[in-house]
């Protein structure tokens, strides 16, 4: 059986290397994105793996990196491979219904979700997000209806209370490929693969994030917001503004963070507002719902990571000081 990887980013590297290693010689080709500079620009907070064309290249493995697998071109070069199954995870791109034909049994997609729930780009964050207790992978058949088709493999794990999107992202990258290995292994018996459909009634979707997402909002509650920064690390991060009387606006990434109700002197501040600690190793930010959000790890623009601590002693807080969107009202 001939297999084609189709796949980008650091989810994908597990599933291509375990394709690689249990199927010598059947993965006739890789399809992946056109190289980006986001990943590997200098403060950029992409994860950055060992990369899947160079992964390709050390086991002689063609590679393709059309800017549209759906073009003309896209699609010859495709074809060339006279693929029988295609295998994507994370590429990015929605496949058109003539590359969907190409494959002589179709394609599989490693999706990082319990489907139906979180289709779409992000479903790691969005569980994160919403405050899930658990999410999983589910290896479906590709269709054109996005992450609409039977589900093949299934499978849960738990996510911690500290787990951020690029560390449970992890987690799933390696169950998915242990997946997608025992789903190949079913259609190189040959015999048909059937699934289960997705219940119509329990679909959620998980948009993609863009770059302004990572915006702080300061009305939410403190509990959304520590699940908020755990969410879009690495990418795109949460971010907010700091005002201090007299000086210039300063963007400051905010990494980790611990929520908690608000105390009788903060419950008094706006939504925005920093308040030192009594022992001046740290502050807190009050937020929506009577709550406040602890920062524990931020990054002034241009800056390092640092602790609250050391943040205070480069930025130190005064009265009035007031963490927002560049622009105040």
């Amino acid at each position: 059986m001939r297999l084609v990887m189709m796949g980008t980013g650091t989810f994908a590297e597990p599933t291509f290397e375990a394709l690689l290693a249990n199927f010598p010689g059947a993965v006739v080709g890789l399809v992946t994105q056109p190289e980006r500079e986001a990943g590997s620009k200098r403060g950029s907070t992409r994860q950055v793996g060992k990369g899947m064309a160079e992964i390709a290249r050390a086991a002689g493995c063609p590679v393709l990196r059309p800017e549209s697998i759906n073009s003309p071109d896209g699609l010859a070069a495709l074809r060339d491979l006279r693929p029988d199954l295609l295998v994507v995870a994370a590429y990015g791109q929605i496949l058109s219904k003539e590359v969907l034909a190409t494959p002589s049994r179709g394609a599989i997609n490693v999706h990082a979700s319990l489907l139906p729930r979180y289709r779409g780009a992000a479903p790691v964050a969005h569980a994160i997000l919403n405050g899930e207790r658990r999410t999983g992978v589910t290896i479906i058949k590709v269709t054109p209806a996005l992450d609409s088709g039977d589900m093949l493999a299934q499978e849960a794990l738990d996510i911690a209370p500290d787990d951020t999107t690029g560390t449970l992202e992890a987690r799933l990258a390696v169950l998915g490929a242990r997946l997608a290995v025992e789903v190949v292994r079913r259609y190189e018996a040959g015999g048909p693969v059937e699934g289960v459909r997705q219940d119509p009634a329990r679909v959620t979707r998980a948009p993609k994030l863009g770059k302004e997402f990572g915006h702080i909002d300061w009305e939410k509650p403190a509990d959304y917001l520590e699940r908020f920064v755990r969410a879009v690390q690495p990418w795109p991060t949460a971010y907010t503004f700091l005002h201090r009387p007299a000086k210039e606006p300063v963007r400051v990434i905010v990494n980790r963070a611990a929520g908690r109700p608000a105390r009788d002197h903060e419950a008094l501040a706006r939504p925005g507002e920093a308040l030192v600690r009594p022992d001046r190793k740290g502050f807190v930010v009050r937020c929506g719902g009577d709550s406040v959000l602890e920062p524990l790890e931020l990054q002034p623009a241009g800056k390092k990571r640092m602790t609250a601590e050391e943040f205070l002693r480069g930025y130190p807080l005064t009265a009035g000081t007031r963490f927002g969107p560049e622009h105040l009202a």
